[in-house]
């Protein structure tokens, strides 16, 4: 049975759970204020990158499943069976500022006010424990003057990794579904019947916590072992890559199976050292929940560690360059990556601007080459001193210093014999222990 599903926010997780939602069979109609997104949206040009969306996109607009409106009176926000809240929750002063969900849940509640409908209404962003049945159901009863029952509510988080979210989307490894009612209950259970993974139903803030969990421990892995690599550095004359390969052996990360074959785990990507995480989730999820302990009288101190590890990462990148030459001023430096991952333009708190930041307060001339977010960092960061380099191959006899910020697979072409020949008697700075220091036998090679 297909349903008829709103979606009010076409950003990340909105598009993407739209366009998937749809490829399932549910009519899906997409809200978004902005006029520009809705035109492009409508002639099947995505407004974000991401693998396979563009195809997948025109396919569902084709089959005539998927639509982008601005919103207005002639077109009502709760014309469906299920309307998700996908719009954002930013972090304002290290809290997450909710104004998007509040102003949303009024206008839903505004629209219930003169409808006899049942309708679901589901939280997709991520928020808080407690937003969804206090403050979202506050706000809906007050501005409608319905009670719950008269309307259904629910939160439905998303795990999509960017750059594999269409993926992750369409073969989940769970879904959890939230809810305060019956019918939103039975509602949710439609939605994804085309899905065969596990699902979990629990009330909303559960399914809040959940989220915020997921992502603090993954988090929490990555600045602990950025934080022994840290360590290592400052003892000096330690493999730490060996270190870690030897942790992960350890069967309770990597089991070993009864005929002797073993299983290696994707946590153990989470377990590789680096310049730190960026991104729209991990750095304003881990902030927004230890604001929430803080406000709940709890000391959040392995939350508040993992986020002090992390803002310092790209120091460490700095320092320990300054430990091979005096000073930076002037050097010409290669970044190589401007995305906080590979596969994604997503620029958000990403690790190769904050870096590009400290090395131009060091008087450095930086040169930065990305194969998809030149454009992203040029509109948002116009005021940086950045020398944008798109044959970045060609570039590498001219710098003084090459770091590799972000593991795009096409630079693996680094390790050609011309490009090292290139490099020879000079620095390379691998964040994302993406290379083997074997490849540059005549340059100085660092890593975590």
């Amino acid at each position: 049975m297909s349903l008829k599903i709103n979606i009010i926010g076409t950003g990340y997780v909105g598009l993407i759970s739209g366009v998937c939602l749809s490829k399932k069979g549910h009519d899906v109609t997409c809200f978004d204020d902005n006029e520009k997104i809705v035109n492009s949206l409508n002639k099947a040009i995505p407004t974000i990158y991401e693998k396979n969306l563009e195809e997948e996109l025109k396919e569902v607009i084709r089959r005539r499943k998927f639509r982008a409106v601005v919103p207005n009176s002639s077109i009502s926000l709760i014309d469906c069976d299920v309307v998700l809240i996908a719009v954002g929750t930013p972090t304002k002063k290290n809290k997450i500022d909710l104004s998007y969900i509040k102003n949303v849940s009024a206008q839903i509640g505004l629209e219930l006010k003169n409808s006899n409908k049942f309708v679901s209404v589901i939280i997709k962003s991520t928020v808080i424990p407690s937003t969804t049945d206090t403050i979202v159901k506050k706000i809906i009863e007050n501005k409608s003057g319905k009670t719950l029952g008269e309307f259904g509510l629910g939160m439905n988080p998303e795990f999509l990794r960017e750059g594999n979210a269409m993926e992750d989307f369409m073969n989940p490894d769970r879904i959890v579904i939230g809810h305060e009612d019956s019918k939103t209950e039975s509602l949710m259970k439609k939605m994804y019947k085309p899905w065969g993974c596990d699902k979990i139903f629990v009330n909303s803030r559960t399914a809040e916590m959940i989220k915020y969990v997921n992502n603090s421990l993954l988090a929490t892995q990555i600045s602990t072992v950025n934080e022994y690599s840290n360590i290592s550095n400052k003892i000096g004359d330690i493999d730490f890559k060996s270190v870690m390969n030897a942790v992960h052996l350890d069967s309770r990360w990597s089991p070993i199976l009864s005929n002797g074959d073993r299983i290696r785990p994707k946590i153990i990507d989470y377990l590789i050292p680096g310049a730190g995480f960026g991104g729209s989730c991990f750095p304003k999820d881990i902030k927004a929940l230890s604001s929430l302990a803080k406000s709940v009288n709890v000391k959040s101190r392995i939350l508040n560690s993992v986020i002090e590890v992390n803002k310092d990462q790209p120091k460490h990148v700095v320092e320990r360059l300054k430990e091979q030459i005096l000073t930076l001023k002037e050097k010409k430096i290669l970044i190589l990556g401007l995305s906080f991952k590979p596969d994604t333009d997503d620029i958000r708190e990403s690790i190769s601007l904050k870096l590009i930041k400290l090395l131009l307060r060091e008087s450095a001339s930086v040169y930065a080459t990305d194969p998809i977010s030149i454009q992203k960092v040029k509109k948002n960061f116009d005021s940086l001193e950045i020398n944008f380099i798109e044959d970045w191959q060609n570039y590498l006899g001219e710098s003084d210093i090459v770091v590799l910020a972000t593991s795009w697979p096409q630079y693996i072409k680094i390790t050609s014999p011309r490009n090292k020949s290139l490099l020879e008697k000079k620095i390379i700075f691998d964040c994302r222990n993406f290379l083997s220091k074997e490849d540059f036998p005549k340059s100085t090679f660092l890593n975590f």
